[in-house]
C-alpha cells in the first residue's frame, strides 16, 4: 500500500513536469500568435477527489500549469472553477488527478 503511493507520487510528480513543458510551449504559441488564438473561459470541473488536501494538490496543480489558473474550490460539491486560456476538454485540463486519487485517496 504505502510502495503503491510513492509510485504514483513520483508518477504525479512526471506527468505534471510533462504537462508544465507542454502548457509552456501551447501559451508562448497562442501568444506569439495573438487575439484568435486566445479564447479565455472559465469552466467548472467535477472532480473525483473527495478529500480537501486533494482537491488542493489538484487545484494548485492546475495553477501551476501555465494557460490555467484556479479561481475557486467548492470542496462539498467537488467543483472547481477554472480560468483556461483557450477552450479544451475537462481531462486535457487536469491529466493528473488519477495520480493525485491514487496517492492520497
Amino acid at each position: 500500500m504505502f510502495l503503491n503511493r510513492i509510485y504514483y507520487g513520483i508518477a504525479y510528480v512526471i506527468v505534471l513536469i510533462w504537462e508544465i513543458i507542454k502548457s509552456t510551449i501551447d501559451t508562448a504559441i497562442r501568444s506569439a500568435k495573438g487575439g484568435k488564438t486566445i479564447d479565455p473561459v472559465v469552466i467548472d470541473i467535477k472532480t473525483d477527489l473527495t478529500r480537501p488536501v486533494s482537491q488542493t494538490l489538484l487545484a494548485n496543480s492546475i495553477t501551476l500549469t501555465p494557460g490555467t489558473l484556479t479561481i475557486d474550490i467548492d470542496s462539498e460539491n467537488q467543483i472547481l472553477k477554472v480560468a483556461i486560456i483557450a477552450p479544451r476538454d475537462v481531462k486535457d485540463v487536469i491529466p493528473f488527478e488519477p495520480y493525485i486519487k491514487k496517492m492520497l485517496e
